[in-house]
């Protein structure tokens, strides 16, 4: 197993930068997750870790070992990529064997270990078929289990799930995150997926323009996120202006919401940020924020709203269902807000004035 530091990193394109001064600590055992929009910088560093990407400044430890110079084959690393990267002419049994021939161990540890992992995998019954003939879903399990096979100090996962369909991401999600668990090696995954990331991490750090906007648990991301691009990406969320005053939230039509530990915040213009299920709905007329149902949808468990409340973005509500749902488009209401749910975020969207 193995603890990661990263210390300064930077990484250059020719005369472009793409990650800047990166530093990062991973601890051992966990399962860390790179999260991002596309060209965030994401799999750039992942590919820094593994050595496949030259490194332009900074430094990269395992276990306080730097491994800024060290072959990819020498960091004993495992690799699970996007599309498998599994041999095609080889059989289940023979792709997961492939790493330990490779190291020269003897056959019957060879056996051993490879028949642990086909069963860790569940994968045992397809040992002797070819690759072309599994499902992506069973493709990614021969992966992982290749991988892991060599019991190497840290798994690195490049979108490892965006080949597969919904279903089988679900499935797979949980799989990882139990495998890792059992295991317990250092893993680092890298997704644009939100909430796949949100599913199986022990730490996420979203990123954007090669740095990292926020580092967390899930739950502290989504709770209490560092940034308005951070609190947008994580989940879905509505943003509606207002102004502090004295304490006091004053919110689109002069609703204030009061909060006595808001006290020391100076006041200022902010943004708001209010998850959808943070909303409250009153009847019209009621103190509170107006609006007009536009949509309802309903999803089982929970209805979605769509409501006009007089500014340019509509806002979107999540309610438990009920059987006699009198909310319906056309209906007026008044909204109200969870006030120990809600995020404020300066004027320029770069700090979460409610953390720390």
């Amino acid at each position: 197993m193995s603890q990661i530091t990263i210390k300064n990193a930077v990484k250059r394109y020719g005369s472009t930068t793409v990650i800047s001064g990166l530093s990062l600590d991973i601890r051992d055992g966990e399962l860390f997750t790179l999260l991002g929009p596309s060209g965030c910088g994401k799999t750039t560093l992942l590919r820094m870790i593994a050595g496949f990407n030259s490194i332009e400044g900074g430094d990269f430890y395992f276990n306080g070992e730097r491994i800024n110079d060290k072959e990819p084959n020498k960091r004993n690393i495992g690799m699970v990529f996007q599309n498998y990267a599994i041999f095609p002419h080889l059989t289940v049994r023979e792709n997961v064997a492939f790493g330990l021939k490779n190291r020269k161990l003897d056959r019957a540890t060879i056996a051993r270990e490879t028949d642990r992992f086909l069963d860790m995998m569940q994968i045992r019954q397809y040992a002797d078929r070819l690759p072309e003939n599994l499902s992506g879903g069973q493709q990614q399990r021969v992966a992982l289990a290749r991988a892991l096979v060599i019991r190497p100090d840290v798994l690195l996962m490049d979108e490892p799930l965006s080949n597969l369909d919904a279903k089988l991401r679900l499935e797979m999600r949980q799989a990882i995150r139990d495998i890792q668990k059992e295991v317990g090696i250092t893993t680092v995954y890298v997704t644009h997926d939100q909430e796949e990331a949100m599913s199986i991490s022990d730490t996420i750090a979203v990123m954007r323009d090669g740095a990292i906007q926020h580092l967390g648990t899930p739950r502290d991301l989504y709770q209490r996120p560092g940034n308005l691009f951070v609190a947008t990406f994580i989940g879905r969320t509505n943003i509606l202006p207002g102004e502090l005053r004295g304490g006091a939230l004053v919110l689109p039509s002069g609703y204030a919401v009061e909060a006595p530990d808001w006290q020391d915040i100076p006041d200022q213009k902010v943004q708001v940020s209010v998850r959808p299920e943070e909303f409250v709905i009153g009847p019209a007329g009621a103190a509170g924020i107006p609006g007009t149902v536009v949509d309802s949808v309903y999803l089982g468990l929970n209805t979605h709203y769509i409501v006009d409340i007089g500014l340019e973005q509509k806002a979107e509500l999540i309610r438990e269902s009920t059987i006699d749902d009198e909310v319906v488009p056309g209906s007026q209401i008044s909204l109200t807000v969870k006030r120990e749910k809600i995020n404020l975020f300066d004027q320029q969207g770069e700090h979460n004035l409610l953390r720390g």
